[in-house]
């Protein structure tokens, strides 16, 4: 899904929202490798980063040329700063009007809301999209993503207990979340 490239001003920085393109392969490639190794509340070690070039390339030839999902930049300054996304979770009609949502940013972007206007953003992408329901996991122990998600709408519906195991041992949940009530009936 494309949309308009959006750029305002918050608190003194200006903020671009794009959609990615195939030239910013390497870019979101390096960035994958570094933010997780920023956090633990991410779903993997950045040694287990291996996607080729070809394959980023069309993760995001994917998302631009789907009616159902989108990949969104966001940039700080004229500088990367992380980025948000939905997918559909179809694989039959009775899943259509259900979307997954991911979210990651380099940590010294995260705190000053800038997730908060990736989401929103993303949430009414979503709805224009027709979706009713939205679908996101958030490691146990992620106090602010949860909080921030929560004011977005966002209800616990689940838990998968001890989900991630970390290489010192430790283990920490996945809590399921949804937010619901995106799109009137008439949509998906």
């Amino acid at each position: 899904m494309r949309i308009p490239e959006e750029t305002f001003h918050r608190n003194g920085r200006e903020i671009t929202l794009r959609n990615a393109c195939p030239e910013d392969a390497q870019m979101l490639l390096d960035y994958l490798k570094t933010v997780t190794g920023e956090t633990r509340f991410l779903m993997m070690e950045p040694d287990e980063v291996s996607l080729t070039l070809e394959q980023e390339e069309a993760f995001i030839k994917g998302h631009n040329d789907s009616a159902t999902s989108l990949l969104l930049l966001a940039f700080v300054d004229g500088e990367y700063a992380g980025n948000c996304s939905f997918e559909s979770k179809a694989g039959s009609r009775r899943c259509a009007h259900r979307a997954g949502l991911g979210i990651a940013l380099f940590q010294k972007y995260t705190g000053q809301g800038l997730g908060r206007i990736l989401l929103e953003k993303l949430i009414g992408e979503a709805q224009k999209a027709g979706y009713r329901q939205l679908e996101l996991t958030v490691v146990g122990g992620n106090h602010r993503a949860r909080h921030l998600y929560e004011s977005l709408g966002f209800r616990e519906c689940g838990r998968i207990p001890d989900a991630n195991r970390y290489d010192d041992g430790a283990y920490a949940d996945d809590i399921l979340m949804v937010r619901k009530g995106l799109a009137d009936d008439r949509g998906k």
